[in-house]
Parts: structure tokens; C-alpha cells; sequence
């Protein structure tokens, strides 16, 4: 058996991906890389059952005995007792208040070491260490997909959660404006077509008047977070990752405030970040 060897897990709202790390070099072994789709609405067994193929997948393709399992689940979600608090937020209510810990074991069908971290904390770390920018003093973290994640890093400490999804924003919180289900929503109401994610929206529909006032929207309430978010933790350094944060170079063209007030990185390392801030989890 390594005892430098993790197994590492990035869950999304449509995703898990996993892999085995080398907590020695922060590489991740290529080879045992494992990418599952999860229907993130079903029950609990079946979502139980996609996550452990991928983490099953990843440690039948390495050659050493692995009884390390770090992984990076979006909140709300009790990550020192592995139980999921998620409800109403179109994914994984199957799982409310429900021991992950347990539900993973079960499927494993095997004794594992089991940890969980925030999502956006182990994407932020991820990036920090493996963009080297360990440097900076504070940088701030945004992963903006199903929902809205944040973590801050301190130099010298490991990222934490944030926790700001839910802070109040207009008629609601932030999250409702800022995630995957309002580019569907807000678009239907726009144009009167029902797409089922922003990828297609923004592939169909770029020049129209509609989508116009769509990013227009976004970025404003983007630039409110990044606001709020900078003047609450004391730093205009961002990393911004997520599947949203991919067409950055379009939602970057509505809003010149954020460009001009903000220092933005965007995620380079995909969920190979959060993977590698997963296994941080078993490093002294």
C-alpha cells in the first residue's frame, strides 16, 4: 500500500470526476483518471452507485492498494460528518440529510479513509498550488455552475468556504442569479425558448438581441458578487472557475467594471484543480 497515494473526487451537478493523486508531487496519475455522468435528480442509491464506479474505475487503474478517498462536494454539506444538507437547489435532494460517508462505504463495499471538502475551496486550492501563486497574500474563489460556490485562501492555510450562496441579492440571494438555472429561466423569458443549459444558449443564440440582455443582466449581478464578495474578505484577487466561467471572454465584453476594479484569473486546471485540492486533504 502507497501512503502517498489518494484517490481524489470532483462532484458536480451533472459530473464526478476521479483520479488518483501523488500527494509527494501533486501529480495526478493520468492513467487513472475516471469521468461518469450523474443524474443528480435520482434516487440515492443510484446516485451512490455512479459516484463509487467513478472512484472504483480510478482505483482499479492503479497498481498500489488505496485507502485514501478526498473528495470535493458543493455545499451546503456538513464536511467534517459527511452528511449533505443540499434541498431545492435542483440537485442531490435524494441526499438531504442523508450520511454520504455511509451511502459511499456501502457501495465501495470496502473500509476506506473517507474526507470531504467545500468544492469551491478545493478548486481554489488546486489552482493556487498547481498555477504557483502561492505569492499573493489572499486570493478570493468563484465557481459559478448548478450553483454558486466561494472560498478564500489565506498564504500560509489551506482555502476554506466562503458560504456565500445564499447571501441576500435584490428580491433573493445571489445564487438564484448567478448559476446554470437562470440563463435557462431568464432566456425563456426573454426569447420564449426553453434550452436546457447555458452551453447551447450561448452556441444557438450569441448574436440576438435576447442573449444580449441576457450576459448584460448576468454581469451585472456578477460584478455585485465580486462586490460584495471583495469587500467582505479584504481582496480583489480572484480565481474563477466552474462550467459557467468557461465563455469568461464573452462574459467579460458586458461589464468593463469588472476588469477594471478586479484582478481575475480563470481556472486553467478544470476539475483536475479540485482533485488536487481533494487530496490536500491527507497532506500534513
Amino acid at each position: 500500500m502507497n501512503s502517498n497515494f489518494v484517490v481524489a473526487s470532483d462532484i458536480g451537478g451533472t459530473h464526478i470526476t476521479s483520479a488518483v493523486v501523488d500527494i509527494n508531487t501533486w501529480q495526478i496519475l493520468e492513467d487513472t483518471i475516471s469521468r461518469c455522468h450523474v443524474n443528480s435528480r435520482s434516487d440515492a442509491k443510484s446516485i451512490f452507485l455512479s459516484w463509487c464506479s467513478s472512484i472504483s474505475k480510478a482505483i482499479e487503474s492503479c497498481n498500489s492498494a488505496i485507502s485514501k478517498v478526498g473528495i470535493a462536494m458543493p455545499g451546503p454539506f456538513d464536511y467534517e460528518n459527511g452528511i449533505s444538507l443540499m434541498k431545492n437547489q435542483d440537485k442531490y435532494d435524494a441526499l438531504y440529510q442523508v450520511s454520504v460517508t455511509n451511502g459511499i462505504l456501502d457501495s465501495l463495499n470496502t473500509e476506506k479513509d473517507i474526507r470531504f471538502i467545500n468544492d469551491a475551496a478545493a478548486f481554489l486550492q488546486g489552482e493556487i498550488f498547481a498555477g504557483n501563486l502561492q505569492h499573493k497574500d489572499r486570493i478570493l474563489g468563484i465557481t459559478l455552475g448548478t450553483g454558486l460556490g466561494s472560498a478564500v485562501w489565506n498564504k500560509g492555510d489551506k482555502a476554506f468556504d466562503a458560504d456565500l450562496w445564499n447571501a441576500p441579492y435584490r428580491s433573493d440571494i445571489f445564487e438564484e442569479y448567478l448559476v446554470t438555472r437562470w440563463f435557462t429561466k431568464r432566456f425563456a423569458a426573454l426569447s420564449g425558448i426553453q434550452e436546457d443549459g447555458f452551453k447551447d444558449i450561448i452556441s444557438k443564440y450569441r448574436d440576438t438581441p435576447a442573449f444580449d440582455q441576457l450576459m448584460q443582466e448576468y454581469s451585472t449581478a456578477l460584478y455585485d458578487f465580486l462586490s460584495f464578495f471583495a469587500e467582505k474578505h479584504d481582496s480583489n484577487t480572484f480565481i474563477i472557475g466552474g462550467n459557467i466561467a468557461n465563455a469568461w471572454d464573452v462574459i467579460n465584453q458586458y461589464n468593463d467594471k469588472i476588469a477594471e476594479k478586479f484582478e481575475i484569473y480563470t481556472g486553467q486546471y478544470a476539475e483536475k484543480a479540485a482533485i488536487i485540492g481533494a487530496a490536500s486533504l491527507f497532506s500534513n
